[in-house]
């Protein structure tokens, strides 16, 4: 009788678990949620909202439920907005809110850590949202120079545990 009153307890608590409106945090395949993550970013699904966290990324659905996926342990989701005029204040980037400046642009993009190490160097487009998304090795701290038709910003930023996911703060000069 015990076993049978544990195994339905068991049973209910899964129940209630999976018909609740809670957060679930779900484990998938690295390339599913980046795969994921970029759709998101360029607007291929418009039901939904989604941020992404240093950790995670949180789905609203419409009835407001959210789904939470776990991120990949090595790397590092990052957007970046260059912009000349206009930006917003931002830590976590809301993949399907945020807005920057310069849309469907080209930049030069040089990422190198701290060792001298070259991470990237490559000409990039922003999407229609204005953002550079990029994944990078977790716990590191990089250089970057942006250059795009003359201008020029250089910054420096990190990918650990507490720092954000969005930034805003690259004025092109």
């Amino acid at each position: 009788m015990k076993i049978k009153l544990s195994l339905f307890m068991l049973l209910a608590s899964v129940l209630l678990v999976a018909c609740s409106n809670d957060s679930i945090s779900q484990e998938g395949d690295t390339e599913d949620i980046k795969e994921l993550v970029h759709e998101y970013s360029v607007g291929d699904i418009k039901d939904e909202t989604a941020s992404i966290t240093s950790e995670e990324l949180i789905v609203t659905n419409s009835d407001k439920s959210e789904t939470i996926y776990s991120l990949p342990e090595d790397e590092f989701f990052v957007s970046i907005a260059p912009y000349i005029n206009e930006t917003h204040p931002c830590t976590n980037h809301s993949l399907t809110g945020c807005q920057g400046e310069m849309v469907e642009e080209t930049f030069n993009v040089f990422i190198e850590d701290m060792e001298g190490n070259v991470v990237l160097e490559d000409t990039l487009k922003t999407e229609a949202n204005g953002f550079i998304d990029l994944w990078l090795p977790r716990d590191k701290t990089y250089n970057i120079t942006i250059n795009h038709n003359g201008k020029k910003v250089k910054a420096k930023f990190s990918t650990f545990e507490q720092d954000g996911t969005c930034i805003t703060t690259m004025q092109l000069i």
